[in-house]
């Protein structure tokens, strides 16, 4: 799983006119997944199910 910066740097993300990341292959707004346990969030395109690590 990559992190969302590593993702923005190869091409795999981009962000929209608000600063929303978006998937590069199916340009759709990640979803976010909390888990309380952990130190870091997943952000998860839903339609490519594609996962990227975001440091909070």
């Amino acid at each position: 799983m990559k992190s969302t910066r590593k993702g923005l740097r190869d091409g795999d993300l981009f962000k929209d006119t608000y600063e929303r990341l978006n998937c590069a292959d199916c340009e759709k707004v990640l979803k976010k997944q909390n888990d309380p346990d952990e130190v870091f969030s997943v952000r998860v395109c839903p339609e490519c199910e594609a996962e990227f690590k975001e440091l909070r």
